[in-house]
């Protein structure tokens, strides 16, 4: 559909009709076309390729990568082009470019999403499954669909929305990538082949954040970065009796205990080294204090808490919601996300094990270099081992991809601010809120090099008990809905 005169104003508080038009489509988009297509593409295990190494042979990143682009071209959004760009031995990408609808704009939206996936986890609920889509009580359940195989759907549909009322646009692009959850290792190699082709980036939206709660929109003001690898301590070259070995053969997990207390006060989770530390800026600690405001309790409440041996709610590092903000998002942070050299309980007989590995994934604030903390780490980790044992840290990722570097988002235009605003108050009842991740997303940091004069709108539908990576992973299909339509009335205010 043609464009509305360029004179007539862009949609704001005080134009209802064409407000009520674009959630109206955003609605029917979700209900007629865009759940189907998740439904389908929940049921594929595109695990990412640190999850599955022969993520190529196994064709599963390929189908969802044909069905996605297949949806997009099906939508017949006036001058789409689009293209799934391959380099050899790397995961492809979609990319697609719609012309600008709004005479004399000259800068690019550039919409990001990914469709790789994390793999199973273990926990779910008997009649659910990662790759078992299910809809109940306005949720669609399943692996990836809201981390974030949603994506690309709502980016087109945000566009169609727009087109359809005849409300001018910027030019937009969309970078759809496959290797996200394993540190998007392939994606600055594809942000320097399309470099030519993103054109002048005045906005970025990505859509692979979360929400404080599914009753505003949710502005994501930083991320932290990760280091993440495998810490192996060998002791023997083979299992020995324990009852003939222990006393004299040093136990390799106690070995691997006195390493990590090196990096870690086990007690409190505090991270002793203080190069793994940033200062929190001003800006961000006002801003945590008035998310702790509106959320409250529900900061650390939102989590499935174990009961205890007496019965009683085990207890978060710590009750006081700044403080638990705070530490999700600007302070380190160590977990143990897997382990190696251990037999399962039924197989365990009184051996003493000749080496114990940990999988370590090691949360850096948003200002510390993650490639440079994942090369201190290392010499942190493996320096003068006790006992002289062999002790190892091997760091994900291809060479200079070592850790992902956290992001602390630009000033907020005033446009933006007022455009974010308004479509909180239209869609949600309720002005937007602002909070930092905890998460990861590496293209943030390379953006914001490439394009620093880029405004950047972090947004998604990851809120409270939707547990992405984890079990029961959730999509809340009316947040998405009005997350669609928000990213619409953002676009049409674009300059």
């Amino acid at each position: 559909m043609n464009a509305r005169d360029p004179s007539m104003p862009i949609p704001g508080d005080d134009d209802g009709a064409s407000l009520q038009a674009i959630a109206a489509y955003a609605d029917r988009a979700w209900e007629d076309r865009i759940l189907p297509a998740l439904t389908d593409y929940i049921a594929i295990p595109s695990k990412s390729p640190m999850f599955d190494p022969d993520w190529a042979k196994n064709g599963f990143v390929e189908r969802v990568v044909r069905d996605t682009a297949a949806w997009i071209e099906r939508q017949q959004v006036a001058g789409l082009k689009l293209e799934v760009v391959r380099i050899e031995g790397r995961t492809p990408v979609i990319f697609f470019e719609v012309p600008s609808t709004k005479p004399g704009s000259t800068d690019t939206v550039l919409m990001y999403g990914h469709l790789d996936k994390q793999p199973e986890f273990n926990g779910w609920r008997k009649d659910l499954g990662p790759w078992t889509p299910k809809i109940e009580d306005g949720k669609l359940y399943g692996r990836g669909g809201a981390d974030d195989g949603y994506a690309a759907y709502a980016a087109i549909t945000a566009l169609m929305a727009l087109d359809a009322q005849g409300i001018p646009r910027p030019r937009c692009v969309g970078l759809i990538e496959t290797c996200e959850e394993s540190g998007s290792f392939d994606l600055p190699v594809y942000l320097e082949a399309l470099k030519p082709r993103l054109g002048q980036v005045g906005l970025v939206v990505c859509l692979d954040s979360g929400a404080g709660n599914y009753d505003q929109l949710w502005l994501t003001t930083s991320l932290r970065g990760m280091v993440s690898g495998v810490l192996k301590v060998e002791i023997l070259t083979e299992g020995v009796h324990s009852g003939d070995s222990s006393g004299v053969v040093p136990s390799s997990f106690r070995i691997l205990r006195h390493v990590l207390d090196r990096l870690e006060d086990s007690a409190s989770g505090h991270l002793l080294p203080e190069v793994f530390h940033c200062e929190v800026p001003a800006s961000r600690l006002e801003q945590a204090r008035a998310t702790a405001a509106i959320l409250g309790d529900e900061v650390w409440k939102r989590f499935p808490w174990a009961c205890g041996a007496d019965g009683a709610v085990t207890l978060p590092t710590t009750t006081d919601p700044v403080e638990a903000l705070l530490n999700r998002t600007w302070r380190p942070t160590l977990s143990v996300t897997g382990a190696d050299g251990f037999p399962e309980m039924r197989n365990a007989g009184n051996v003493l094990r000749p080496y114990t590995a940990f999988k370590l994934s090691l949360r850096t604030p948003p200002l510390v270099d993650a490639h440079l903390a994942s090369e201190q780490l290392k010499a942190l980790l493996e320096d003068n081992a006790p006992y002289n044992a062999k002790v190892t840290f091997h760091a994900d990722g291809r060479a200079g991809a070592l850790g992902a570097t956290g992001w602390n988002a630009p000033e907020l235009a005033p446009w933006l601010e007022s455009a974010l605003n308004a479509a909180s108050r239209t869609h949600y009842g309720a002005p937007v809120g602002y909070i930092g991740q905890g998460g990861t997303i590496p293209l943030m940091n390379m953006l914001q090099q490439g394009f620093p004069n880029a405004q950047m709108m972090v947004c998604g539908v990851l809120g409270p008990k939707s547990n992405a990576h984890g079990p029961n992973e959730f999509l809340h299909i009316g947040y998405g809905k009005k997350l669609t339509a928000s990213v619409a009335q953002v676009i049409a205010a674009c300059p």
